[in-house]
């Protein structure tokens, strides 16, 4: 285990309603909290997180779970199998985490949005950015319910798990917390929820993407890159990760061009910046 990926982050600790979890934090202006996928914070997360710090904003990186700056692969193909499986067990049964369960928010939400209120007061602008992968892909969703998150990005929500027909239409959402946002782009017209996918991806599936264009309609802004057999980017079908494993950062590739978008919408977001037109 090593957090060498880490060396450039400071260690702090964040209390909320009695619950303490580390955070690691780096760089100046707004704030954008970078919610790692499963197995944990890993190198190329704190990539992505790397990149926020580059466009002038603060990344925020709470630890929900794993190792913190854990290679998965450093023991190879089956010990990153074996870590993931380590690392995801607990979590579904920790109350801190929906899985199954439709219709319903995760109550780890209220401590992230405590994180989310916290940073732009301490870090300014006019509010923080967040982003999900995976497991917490959908958690971007629910802390847009709180006036603090200006730049929502659910990256392949993976939950619940999508075992049946209703759970992959589902967002890991309650009816009150959706009807929140829905409230917050009433009054925001610049207020929108940026989602990623593979189209071959199901533990992503497409069925929830619909769901979101039909609850958010035009603010729902979804990227499907393409996955499936004989695509022209040569994409492997088990493409899952669209901004950490499975970006391709070369000019042109789809991969890079929603890593853009997601930059893009912090600068426009956070620091007020002209969006760049990709």
């Amino acid at each position: 285990m090593s957090d060498d990926a880490l060396a450039s982050y400071a260690k702090e600790q964040f209390t909320y309603d009695h619950k303490t979890r580390s955070v690691y934090r780096k760089g100046t202006g707004p704030a954008v909290i970078v919610i790692a996928e499963m197995p944990g914070i890993t190198p190329k997360v704190v990539a992505f997180a790397d990149r926020v710090v580059d466009i002038g904003c603060t990344a925020v990186l709470p630890h929900l779970f794993g190792d913190p700056g854990r290679d998965p692969y450093e023991a190879g193909a089956l010990g990153a199998i074996s870590y993931v499986a380590k690392s995801i067990l607990p979590a579904c049964v920790a109350r801190d985490f929906t899985v199954l369960a439709t219709g319903r928010t995760s109550p780890v939400i209220e401590w992230l949005k405590g994180l989310a209120r916290h940073e732009k007061e301490r870090c300014g602008g006019p509010g923080v950015g967040v982003i999900g992968m995976c497991f917490t892909g959908n958690f971007a969703l629910a802390m847009a319910a709180d006036d603090s998150v200006l730049a929502p990005v659910l990256s392949q929500p993976s939950l619940p798990f999508a075992v049946s027909g209703s759970r992959k239409r589902d967002m890991a959402i309650s009816n009150d917390d959706l009807a929140k946002v829905k409230g917050r782009m009433a009054d925001d017209e610049n207020l929108c929820v940026l989602g990623l996918r593979f189209t071959n991806d199901s533990l992503s599936p497409a069925d929830r993407f619909v769901r979101l264009h039909t609850e958010l309609g035009d603010r729902f802004v979804g990227v499907e890159i393409d996955s499936s057999k004989g695509n022209p980017w040569k994409i492997p079908s088990n493409a899952h990760s669209v901004v950490t494993e499975h970006l391709v950062d070369e000019p042109g590739h789809p991969t890079r061009d929603a890593l853009e978008k997601v930059l893009d919408l912090y600068r426009t977001r956070l620091k007020g910046a002209p969006a760049s037109g990709i």
